[in-house]
């Protein structure tokens, strides 16, 4: 898969600790939807495990990921390199939007 390879080399380049440890964790998951893509009996069965991998913490928050991870595990499985990218990019970019608001939900102000 040449996902993997491109976010390998972008790992081995990046400077920023918290991106490198990013990189490494959707490498790990993308080698493990390559093998589970080689041993599902179909794609059904292949979503089911493709959605519990961990995209998000304890995966509590990857039903809001459905639309564009459904899109990259249909592409993974049928091995269409074409779609594979797009669909990486448009389920990474919804991921960074629900860590970052997360991050920037403010605070609780504590009582005087």
């Amino acid at each position: 898969m040449r996902l993997l390879e491109e976010l390998a080399r972008l790992a081995a380049q990046e400077s920023s600790l918290f991106q490198a440890q990013l990189l490494k964790e959707d490498i790990a998951r993308l080698g493990k939807l390559a093998a589970l893509a080689q041993s599902a009996p179909d794609l059904a069965a292949f979503r089911q495990a493709g959605m519990r991998l961990g995209w998000t913490q304890g995966d509590a928050r990857t039903h809001e990921l459905r639309e564009p991870l459904e899109e990259l595990l249909e592409a993974i499985y049928r091995k269409d390199e074409a779609r594979i990218t797009p669909a990486w990019n448009a389920l990474h970019r919804a991921r960074m939007e629900r860590l970052v608001g997360c991050l920037s939900t403010p605070a609780p102000k504590p009582a005087d």
